[in-house]
């Protein structure tokens, strides 16, 4: 142990005895470091009374002097686990409704929980406009379902999402594994607007099936969709990162076929070329680790 804390082991101990248990030390070992600090000091620093010991005024100086450079090294530590983005920071997110429900709320409370300091802003954007936002800075990363243009996307993880049907649980299509298109376009459908990754795939399988889509209700609103069809026994349409029939009552969902409509790509990334602060790029390494695990993101 450092001579100083063995200083105060003694000041708390009040005896050299019952200090040198609580460290370890044989008494008389103690006692010699204590004395050759003083002789090092320059002057005794405790008072040698029948009953123990006790600081007298130099030893309650350099107590004090103790207590004030370990508060300032502390301060210190902390200003430098601030700028590291350890204990301070904040990490702004673009992305797709899919991971407004569950997923992000889940990843968001379970970083704070380590890093308390860190602050977050989430910015629901199409698949479009979340490009947009890493190359304006206006936000660190972005998990967005089937973007656009990827010129100055980086990608740090893909997870294949499969396009689900949506409708309430006493459907018939709740009877199957997985649903053709076909099928769901016999009933009235929801669909999401055009803007949207989900009905950009929707289109493509549609037209290489010669279906058409004629939705009773077109929406950006995803959350719409889940419940209206429970109002009027429709079909919607919906990645599985966003749907969680246990926590919404009513409403099931099954995957498409991919004979008709291909997986799509849900990625996270960032502006090309950026160094990420450390609490962004924490954070995106967590969100790494979970879509890898797939434990809430199941196909």
């Amino acid at each position: 142990m450092k001579t100083y804390d063995l200083i105060e082991a003694v000041v708390r101990a009040g005896s050299i005895r019952r200090a040198a248990e609580d460290s370890n030390l044989t008494a008389s070992a103690l006692n010699r470091r204590i004395q050759g600090f003083e002789e090092e000091f320059g002057c005794p620093i405790f008072e040698r009374l029948p009953r123990g010991m006790r600081l007298n005024p130099a030893g309650e100086l350099l107590m004090q002097h103790i207590r004030s450079q370990r508060s300032d090294l502390a301060r210190v530590q902390a200003q430098v686990a601030d700028l590291t983005g350890e204990r301070r920071g904040h990490v702004s997110i673009a992305c797709s409704q899919a991971l407004i429900p569950y997923f992000l709320p889940r990843q968001i409370a379970s970083y704070r929980a380590e890093h308390p300091g860190v602050t977050f802003s989430v910015h629901v954007r199409d698949r479009a406009q979340a490009e947009r936002d890493l190359t304006t800075f206006e936000s660190d990363l972005a998990l967005v379902f089937e973007p656009v243009h990827m010129v100055d996307f980086e990608v740090l993880y893909e997870l294949p999402q499969r396009v689900h049907a949506v409708f309430r649980n006493d459907s018939p299509l709740a009877n199957k594994s997985e649903v053709r298109l076909r099928d769901c376009l016999r009933v009235k459908v929801v669909l999401p607007s055009a803007s949207y990754g989900v009905r950009h795939l929707l289109d493509i399988g549609a037209a290489r099936r010669r279906f058409a889509l004629d939705p009773v209700l077109e929406t950006e609103s995803f959350e719409l969709i889940r419940h209206y069809v429970i109002e009027e026994d429709a079909v919607g349409f919906q990645i599985p990162i966003g749907l969680s029939p246990e926590r919404q009552h009513g409403v099931a969902h099954r995957p498409i076929s991919e004979k008709d409509i291909p997986a799509g790509r849900l990625l996270l990334g960032q502006m090309r070329g950026r160094a990420l602060p450390v609490a962004p790029a924490k954070f995106a390494r967590q969100l790494e680790a979970q879509l890898e695990e797939g434990l809430e993101v199941e196909v």
